[in-house]
């Protein structure tokens, strides 16, 4: 509403003599003023006081004989673009741009995978704005290990030494960017498996797949999507990041900033994006490195943000060595974020990234004992033969992303059943394509014990346990899986 200006105002002799009829009895005047208007205005011509806005909702006073005052000076300050702002000045700035070619076929949706048949792999090419983005430079020294007696303490370790096991928590996907809470009914599921008094039969860390935040990994981001809902987790999370971890949106600072302040900090400590929780930086040294822990060693590898993945020269020769290196006393466990195999109807796996992991097995001379993956938002379990080897593929995406990714149909049009062995892959043992859930690991000099939970959905009781959805166990001294499998 603009500013009201009254007459009565305009002179010295007016406002003398409404100040001294006020200063003699202010509320009697106050109550007299439909009074005394009149008598005011027959006597010195001072007009009715125009208070009542309803009434003079047209009165525009003549602002000739106002004083010519410049307007106040304020600081210029820019407002923060909204999003359809934002959506109009990229669509400006794409009028400026070359026209494409006339047999340049137009695109309108991307088709889904595996229409026909289920697919376990394809070969897939980057669509969209997706493009290979600049890794930035690791924080820590070559070859970018870390020892998790660098994190917990000396007395947890020994218990886990004595007891001859490790747990921890692998899942990935978890970013509740929409609709936070599956993610939150997931963290409540991950926290209650830290009620056992004994600290060895507790996850000793949680190990992420990748895509923490949605969608373009700004820092805002990590507050409500990462500390916020694990504020009461009782343990380290590691990871990798995913392809929404390092991709750009408008004004995004450089690919994978927020994701290496947060886990690849050069030493512990409260971050600016943590807001109020106070769960300390991770000391990763690099977005790719390898985990050395008790009877396990995990490899994790950065596949960029194209779909499909793409991984350079540099970090392919740092796998191979890693490979080589890698204890064999121990379990080994490799984690990409694309995954090899999947029979979803969304992504699919990527052809790329398992021809990939076989070279790199086969130049090295080491093959892995599992291989954990996301991307794909459900839980799927893959036994791939290398001979007498059995593989396990699994495929850990359902974290927290509102979206789930439904299994592909049957050549028949049926839903998919498990075990169901993929025309161009390896047999699918198990999966969980409509609940949100986790993987727990156990590792032991012997075997590898997976276990999902499937949690319960937004509309169910958030404090229901979860149900176990799948299980198995892989004795990695021989390389064959001893429970939850249908290769004899």
């Amino acid at each position: 509403m603009s500013r009201r200006y009254y007459s009565h105002r305009a002179s010295r002799l007016h406002r003398w003599t409404l100040c001294a009829l006020f200063r003699l009895n202010p509320r009697t005047y106050r109550h007299r003023r439909e009074m005394l208007a009149p008598f005011l205005q027959r006597l010195i011509g001072i007009e009715p006081r125009r208070s009542n806005y309803r009434h003079y909702q047209d009165y525009k006073p003549d602002r000739s004989s106002l004083p010519n005052r410049p307007p106040p000076v304020r600081p210029h300050t820019r407002r923060p673009l909204t999003l359809a702002e934002r959506h109009a000045e990229a669509y400006r700035r794409r009028e400026t741009l070359p026209p494409p070619p006339a047999d340049h076929p137009r695109e309108f949706a991307l088709p889904r995978k595996s229409q026909t048949r289920p697919t376990a792999s394809i070969r897939t090419k980057p669509h969209g704005n997706q493009k290979f983005q600049p890794i930035p430079p690791p924080t820590g020294k070559a070859p970018y290990r870390l020892a998790l007696d660098s994190i917990l303490p000396p007395e947890q370790i020994a218990a886990m030494q004595q007891a001859g096991r490790i747990l921890m928590h692998v899942v990935g996907d978890t970013g509740g960017v929409k609709s936070p809470e599956s993610q939150r009914i997931v963290s409540m599921a991950m926290e209650s498996h830290f009620n056992f008094p004994d600290i060895t039969l507790r996850p000793a860390f949680f190990y992420h797949l990748g895509d923490v935040v949605y969608y373009y990994g700004e820092p805002t981001e990590y507050y409500p999507q990462f500390y916020d809902p694990y504020e009461h987790y009782p343990a380290p999370i590691l990871g990798i990041p995913g392809n929404h971890d390092g991709d750009l949106g408008e004004n995004s600072p450089p690919s994978l900033t927020a994701f290496v302040n947060n886990f690849c900090a050069p030493y512990p400590h409260i971050s600016e994006d943590a807001g109020e929780a106070t769960r300390d930086t991770m000391t990763q040294p690099n977005v790719y490195f390898t985990l050395e822990a008790p009877f396990v060693t995990m490899i994790g590898l950065y596949s960029n943000v194209p779909e499909g993945g793409s991984i350079d020269d540099a970090q392919v020769r740092w796998f191979v060595d890693e490979l080589r290196a890698a204890p064999h006393d121990k379990a080994l466990i490799v984690t990409v974020h694309h995954p090899p195999y999947s029979g979803d109807s969304h992504h699919s796996g990527s052809r790329y990234i398992g021809e990939l992991l076989d070279a790199a097995f086969q130049e090295s001379g080491r093959i892995a004992d599992l291989v954990l993956s996301a991307h794909v938002h459900n839980y799927q379990r893959f036994t791939r033969t290398f001979g007498e080897r059995q593989l396990p593929y699994i495929v850990a995406g359902g974290g927290g992303y509102w979206h789930l990714h439904y299994m592909a149909k049957q050549p028949n049009g049926e839903s998919m059943q498990a075990p169901f062995q993929m025309p161009d892959g390896p047999l699918l043992e198990d999966f969980c394509d409509d609940r949100h859930g986790f993987l727990r690991l156990m590792v032991t000099p012997q075997i590898i014990s997976g276990e999902y939970f499937a949690c319960s959905r937004p509309q169910e009781s958030w404090r229901k346990p979860p149900d176990r959805a799948d299980g198995f166990i892989l004795n990695w001294q021989t390389h064959r899986i001893t429970r939850g499998t249908a290769l004899r």
